[in-house]
């Protein structure tokens, strides 16, 4: 019976040790799990910085009109999907057309001057050539024909002087009888003869001298032919620059024709429309804005103590708030260059009045990894999470 109880005794006693030893082992292998998994959390955590302050960002491309009318129809409506090229917004074109027209025409008028212009220069020069060659052959002529006036004036005076002397000798001869009347007379008429002779002579050179002088007025107006033909060629070139703006007229007419149907620049959603059918819109004029859901970022605002050991191209997990948690994968693409406070309106200024040290933020830029949004959810403006492994 001691026996019995002594033997139950012993297994009893055996039994609540390895019970202990039991739990001690399990004791231990918990700490070692624990400590395994905060090695592990403190690796994961430890290499990671995260913020709130971060948003989607985006393009967003405004829609203006390029020239005003009134809206003839709007083919879009808000948040409609659009690829590039798509037509939003049809203008009037009347009016557009009217100009083109004009346009056209001052064209082919500025064509036809400069065409005579250039037609007009070459006959110039010719004309002016003969001009110049005829006005001084007129010249050499007037000179030869007072030459020969002078010379006959000189044979004129000769003859009047022998004339005069023979009625002198005839006027003694007859006074004594000893030449006829009749030979007398013939004398004096000769002496009024060649009197008449020398003034029509001197009436000849004068008339010749004039002839030089008209000869040589000639000449001079023919040798500004140059000036004249550079006058014309100037006009031609004149009218050249003239055909040259009538074409620049004309392709502006054309663009503001092609203006009027406004076209989508890039593929993207259409937001913010503030365009009506019959709407007068001036050139300028706000019309509608495009959002490209294909090329967007992330914008996070790290603290300046987070930075350390950030890097371009190191990886970075968003949660995006929109979507209950869903994560998207992404990679640090560029730091801002300064603080978000030195690009506000009214920065800081430190060096007045009391100092008191706040933590600044610095923009980073993170981009998401390809084809992580095929179904372009992400809109700018959205709050998200983004972490970024330092390590």
């Amino acid at each position: 019976m001691a026996e019995t109880i002594s033997t139950g005794t012993t297994v009893s006693e055996r039994s609540a040790w390895a019970t202990g030893r039991t739990r001690v082992s399990i004791l231990v292998a918990a700490a070692a799990v624990a400590a395994v998994l905060a090695v592990a959390l403190w690796a994961y955590w430890g290499g990671r910085e995260s913020t709130d302050d971060a948003q989607v960002d985006g393009h967003i491309v405004p829609i203006a009109a390029r020239v005003g009318g009134t809206v003839l129809a709007v083919h879009v409506k808000d948040n409609q999907s659009v690829g590039a090229g798509a037509p939003l917004v049809d203008i009037d074109p009347r009016d557009l057309q009217v100009a083109l027209a004009r346009a056209a025409a001052d064209l082919a008028e500025a064509e036809a001057t400069a065409q005579a212009a250039r037609t007009t220069v070459p006959m110039m020069s010719t004309t002016t050539s003969s001009q110049v060659a005829a006005a001084a052959s007129d010249l050499e002529t007037a000179r030869a024909r007072t030459a020969a006036a002078e010379a006959h004036e000189r044979e004129t005076r000769a003859n009047e002087t022998k004339a005069l002397g023979d009625l002198e000798r005839l006027r003694a001869l007859v006074a004594k009888d000893e030449v006829s009347r009749q030979e007398f007379d013939a004398a004096v008429a000769a002496a009024e003869s060649s009197r008449a002779a020398v003034q029509s002579a001197q009436a000849a050179v004068v008339e010749a001298q004039k002839g030089i002088e008209s000869a040589a007025a000639r000449l001079a107006q023919a040798k500004t032919a140059p000036q004249q033909v550079d006058i014309m060629q100037a006009r031609a070139s004149s009218a050249d620059a003239k055909v040259a703006q009538s074409k620049a007229a004309l392709d502006q007419a054309q663009l503001n024709l092609e203006y009027a149907s406004v076209r989508a620049p890039v593929e993207g959603v259409v937001s913010r429309k503030g365009v009506e059918v019959g709407q007068v819109v001036q050139a300028g004029q706000p019309l509608m804005a495009i959002v490209p859901l294909a090329d967007v970022w992330v914008t996070a605002n790290f603290k300046e103590s987070q930075l350390g050991r950030m890097r371009p191209g190191q990886a970075v997990t968003i949660t995006v708030d929109a979507f209950g948690g869903r994560s998207f994968r992404g990679r640090v693409e560029s730091i801002a260059a300064a603080t978000g406070a030195r690009f506000s309106m009214l920065p800081p200024e430190n060096a007045t009045g009391n100092y008191v040290k706040v933590v600044q933020r610095v923009p980073v830029k993170i981009v998401l990894e390809p084809g992580q949004d095929p179904e372009h959810l992400l809109r700018p403006g959205m709050s998200v999470v983004p972490s970024v492994f330092t390590r």
